[in-house]
């Protein structure tokens, strides 16, 4: 019950993620779709001026339309303290449309083009217990803003969660002469546009008057809709535009492994009740005898497991608040028990109540069906059959715990598979620095040769993107022979010079970027995937254009991962090009301690980044966060899987007592005709042997069905093997032995003229 609980608590966090505003049902964001048939890709990046469109033209259909920026880091800096956070820069409306709750100031403040709003647990820590309201903080080295409120913390089970801070939109568009211009580009993609319907407005309709918006100012074809922000979080997986699933297909897993969790433990306790149906026999036959009637006595035993179903309940409560902690780690949640909330105490009460019914069902049915008569005279048997129900009961939990015990090893399997992925450069080594303040940019050349003079830096290079995270993708090349129309997605990376030497990627044709070709100012260098596109047959010395510059082919670089290890590599253009460059990337020397190389690299980015401390992320860990997810889904199946297979043990056991109580004189009389032990125990032991090979049997396909179709998921994936299968049976052969030889032992080693002394 204590696990049954703890998943129903995980499903109702999943399932009331994003539900915080009171006006949640009426919210979506604005999607974009791009792309030919059967390869479009959905974007949550829109152009700026979609959001003046909608505003002039639909107003009927929209209440609200707010743009805001990418979620991202930011320092900020106060007289005493510089900090690393997360935070957006947003129009006024966005503080209203998703109703965040004011400790200080007012929603709108944001209209002021030098204000701040901050999250209570940021104004604490940059602040302490003073009222931060005033006072001023400078971002990111750049800007100084007042801060004019203080909002409550966002739940975490919101998409917005972690977002520290909100910056003015109207100081964001003057900053940046590329922003003010995007203000007109209708091709310039690159912000959220959120939006809140007007009451009873549909969805799907809206959606469909919006969609080809974009294509009476561009001429790609590109198609817009509204996603809900009730889906944000479980539907979130897009294929050709359509939204396909997401975590909805974990919450439907968890809850079926709940109720399993649930049943295998109500079938425990029907097998337990009627295996103690001889010891209870005579009670029944009595009772009938005085004149109870059959609904008396199924009340009595329903009455008897409800009750031990509330007192389950108390120690599964006791039991949850142990395991809470750990579980929500495992979990990546922070649930709480509503102590205050009605609803939970109803619903917990009511899911014991109907936890007692199922569990007693059976037995109470099974035992009031005795005939007194028998019962009494001392003729009453069980008989052969009587312990059917409860074998099939058990091949039903043994089937559930090797179904688990496959799919746990095949969710490890594509974890390690992946892992062991080429990615097509060497991550151990090398550290990523984030170029958060203008005080970094333009002295790549000095800062490079300070790093190396340190001794502890063997290169270093700059890019716009990191080798783990390709997030920019353009339609913007073209090449001889290019299909007319044909709009690929191709990833676009800025880089300098060092780039290949730093990271250690692996040329298979032509050559690097080097110094020794001034030629080579933005040139392109191609991986294999984008080489097999353009389709070239000797791409080197060819020439093509990137948004109408042209320049050659010096090279083509071996696939890397850059994005999902369990995705086929995207193809990707590396460019010589200095300009909008956002991260540094430092290979250390192997023969440096770490610990002593990041000293010498910190002291020196003091002194060309005084504004920022020095933060810095390890390529090999941030490429681990990849695998999150899957070792997330694997952690929680091995732990659910590992409860099932212990309940299905317990159910075993008392199956086991049943049997060997039913054949307790037929033991006796092996016995005195000279059987062995083992003899013995191979004779108990055998049909539970049978049972598992049956469930086996059932949960072999069953199994593969499931696990087929979610590896399908992975273009990158790991087959399913035989072996896995053969594991899982072997490991539930050998459970089963050896919690049936403790009551198979037993029952052969009992004095055979206790059990014969009577006949």
């Amino acid at each position: 019950m204590a696990v049954a609980l703890l998943i129903a608590w995980w499903i109702t966090d999943e399932i009331t993620y994003d539900t915080y505003p009171p006006d949640h049902s009426r919210i979506a964001q604005v999607m974009d779709v791009y792309g030919a048939d059967g390869e479009k890709e959905t974007d949550a990046y829109i152009a700026i001026p979609l959001a003046n469109e909608l505003r002039t033209r639909y107003p009927a259909d929209f209440r609200r339309v707010v743009l805001a920026s990418a979620n991202r880091d930011h320092i900020l800096a106060t007289e005493d303290k510089k900090i690393q956070t997360r935070g957006l820069w947003a129009e006024p409306d966005f503080p209203e449309i998703f109703t965040f709750k004011m400790e200080e100031g007012a929603r709108a403040a944001l209209s002021d083009p030098s204000s701040i709003l901050l999250s209570h647990s940021l104004a604490k820590t940059l602040f302490g217990q003073a009222s931060p309201v005033n006072k001023t903080i400078r971002i990111d080295n750049k800007i100084e803003m007042k801060v004019v409120g203080v909002y409550e913390d966002l739940p975490f089970n919101t998409t917005f969660h972690d977002v520290g801070f909100l910056l003015p939109w109207s100081r964001y568009i003057s900053s940046d002469t590329a922003l003010k211009a995007a203000q007109t580009q209708w091709d310039y993609h690159g912000f959220q546009l959120f939006v809140e319907v007007n009451d009873n407005a549909d969805f799907d309709r809206l959606s469909e008057r919006i969609k080809t918006i974009p294509s009476k100012h561009i001429e790609e074809k590109e198609l817009l809709f509204l996603h809900p922000m009730d889906k944000w979080h479980l539907y979130s997986t897009f294929r050709d535009g359509k939204a396909e699933g997401g975590r909805i297909q974990l919450v439907w897993l968890f809850g079926i492994i709940g109720v399993f969790v649930l049943t295998l433990a109500c079938i425990n306790f029907m097998n337990l009740s009627t295996a103690r149906s001889t010891q209870r026999a005579k009670e029944v036959g009595i009772r009938k005898a005085i004149g109870s009637l059959r609904v008396h006595l199924i009340g009595q035993f329903l009455s008897e497991s409800v009750l031990v179903a509330f007192l389950a309940f108390i120690l599964s409560f006791l039991l949850m608040l142990l395991m809470l902690p750990f579980f929500n780690n495992l979990a990546d949640k922070q649930i709480s028990i509503p102590w205050s909330s009605p609803l939970f105490w109803l619903t917990a009460i009511g899911f014991t109540l109907c936890t007692g019914l199922i569990a007693g069902s059976y037995p109470a049915i099974y035992l009031s069906g005795f005939k007194p008569v028998e019962v009494l005279k001392g003729t009453f048997k069980t008989g052969k059959l009587a312990s059917l129900p409860q074998k099939m009961l058990v091949v039903i939990q043994f089937t559930v715990s090797i179904a688990l015990i496959i799919g746990t090893i095949t969710v490890f399997r594509q974890i390690q598979y992946a892992k062991d992925r080429p990615v097509g450069y060497t991550r151990a080594g090398l550290i990523t620095v984030q170029m958060n303040t203008p005080d970094l940019h333009g002295h790549y050349n000095a800062l490079r040769n300070d790093l190396i003079r340190t001794g502890a830096v063997q290169d270093v290079t700059e890019s716009s993107n990191l080798p783990t995270n390709l997030t920019s993708f353009q339609v913007g090349f073209d090449w001889r022979g290019k299909p007319p129309g044909s709009l690929p997605e191709i990833g676009a990376v800025s880089v300098s010079h060092d780039f290949g030497n730093t990271i250690g990627w692996t040329i298979k044709e032509g050559r690097d970027f080097s110094r020794d070709f001034p030629a080579d100012s933005g040139a392109f260098i191609l991986n294999e995937s984008a080489a097999r596109l353009v389709g070239f047959k000797n791409p080197v010395g060819e020439k093509m254009t990137w948004w109408g510059n042209p320049n050659v082919i010096a090279g083509v670089v071996k696939d890397m991962v850059m994005q999902s290890p369990y995705t086929a590599v995207r193809p990707t253009i590396f460019i010589l090009n200095y300009s909008n460059l956002k991260y540094i990337s430092i290979r250390v020397k192997p023969t440096i301690p770490m610990a002593a190389a990041l000293e010498k690299m910190g002291q020196v980015f003091k002194l060309y980044n005084p504004g920022s401390p020095f933060l810095y992320q390890f390529m090999d860990e941030q490429f681990a966060e990849k695998f999150d997810n899957e070792q997330r889904l694997g952690d929680l199946s091995g732990f659910f899987a590992s409860l099932a297979i212990f309940i299905s043990c317990l159910g075993l056991f008392g199956l086991a007592s049943f049997v060997a109580a039913q054949r307790t004189k037929e033991i006796g009389v092996r016995k005195v005709l000279g059987a062995s032990l083992f003899n013995l125990w191979r004779l108990l032991s055998k049909e539970f042997i049978m049972l598992v090979m049956l469930s086996f049997l059932i949960a072999s396909p069953l199994s593969w069905f499931i696990l087929h179709a979610w590896l399908r998921q992975y273009a990158y994936h790991a087959d399913i093997s035989w072996w896995v299968f053969a594991v899982a049976g072997l490991m539930g052969l050998l459970i089963t032995l050896i919690t049936v030889s403790f009551q198979a032992v037993r029952a052969a080693m009992t004095n055979p003229i206790k059990s014969l002394r009577t006949d």
